[in-house]
């Protein structure tokens, strides 16, 4: 977990680096004056940041959230398989094309439970970012995905899914490739899978890149994530042709874990850690990895045509419509 000076801050949480570069010049003063206690000082300092952290996360607005998704100090898909999921085997290629980068999935066990993991991951670093894409997988990244989850049920074993992308890569390529054919085959046959699947939205959950991977009989959704079928920039450009608006664009597309529950898209909201998941890694994968094995423990011994029928009905009676 990156500490402070490496660590980033966002525009709104600047208060709390104010306060880290106090405790770093009371920490300098302490080296240059040994015969001065400045460790109730630094103690202060130090409690001021949790209420900082407590006071920002009370107050978020839909954008800041979407920011928070974004964070570049927040865990991604191998974070957490390094923090909840031991024995881990990562598996490779769709037996197609190639092996997408941005799309990431394996054999591992949590709490002795031996799981599929698949997830999208983003990249720590400017070169590993390019190398995976920024999370936008191609559509070898999707039969990947799909070839897992086969696996999985071949063998019998529950899917956990990642989500976590801006959206799935809309190169020319890639359309070529069959994009959108690849998202609609996972649909349909992650609504037939006979297995238990998790789907857990950790970041930024964008349009058919998050489907892609993203049916299942639990759909999980961490609280400073997001979820809806275009990025608040996007339709921000579309409606006003201007990203100028995008704060409101995310207001109105009502993208939060909170909208997200209350339209019933997702079962449950996953807390984190105060301010985020990026202030701690160990706490915030804890939470999850408690979440995500309730829901398997809820679901694992119902019969598979049941549990395949209540998946059915369960995405069936998702959004509004008139006849």
């Amino acid at each position: 977990m990156p500490t402070y000076p490496n660590r980033q801050f966002l525009d709104f949480e600047q208060p709390i680096k104010e306060l880290f570069e106090q405790i770093e010049q009371t920490k300098k003063l302490a080296e240059k004056n040994s015969k001065i206690d400045y460790s109730q000082t630094i103690h202060q300092l130090e409690h001021s940041i949790e209420e900082k952290r407590k006071e920002i996360t009370h107050h978020l607005t839909p954008w800041q959230r979407v920011q928070l998704s974004r964070h570049p100090d927040r865990p991604y898909t191998f974070k957490y398989i390094e923090k909840m999921v031991t024995d881990f085997i990562e598996l490779f290629g769709d037996r197609n094309v190639k092996d997408d980068k941005a799309m990431v999935g394996g054999l591992g066990e949590i709490e002795g439970q031996t799981v599929m993991i698949i997830g999208q991951q983003k990249g720590i670093n400017t070169k590993m970012r390019q190398q995976r894409n920024f999370g936008m997988a191609n559509p070898e990244g999707y039969r990947k995905a799909l070839r897992l989850m086969k696996v999985a049920e071949k063998f019998n074993k529950p899917i956990v899914t990642l989500i976590d992308t801006p959206g799935a890569f809309p190169g020319m390529e890639a359309e070529e490739r069959g994009q959108g054919e690849a998202i609609a085959r996972n649909i349909y046959e992650m609504i037939r899978l006979r297995v238990p699947v998790i789907c857990c939205i950790i970041g930024e959950g964008a349009s058919g890149g998050a489907l892609g991977i993203g049916v299942g009989d639990r759909i999980l959704m961490m609280e400073n994530s997001w979820y809806t079928v275009i990025s608040p920039e996007n339709c921000s450009t579309i409606l006003w042709r201007s990203w100028e608006k995008k704060e409101v664009a995310a207001e109105q597309l009502k993208l939060t874990a909170i909208d997200m529950k209350g339209f019933g898209l997702v079962d449950e909201i996953v807390p984190e850690p105060e301010g985020g998941a990026h202030w701690n890694y160990n706490e915030a994968a804890s939470i999850l990895k408690t979440h995500i094995i309730k829901a398997l423990n809820e679901i694992k011994d119902i019969d598979a045509n049941e549990r395949i029928q209540m998946r059915i009905e369960k995405f069936g009676k998702m959004g509004h419509w008139q006849e």
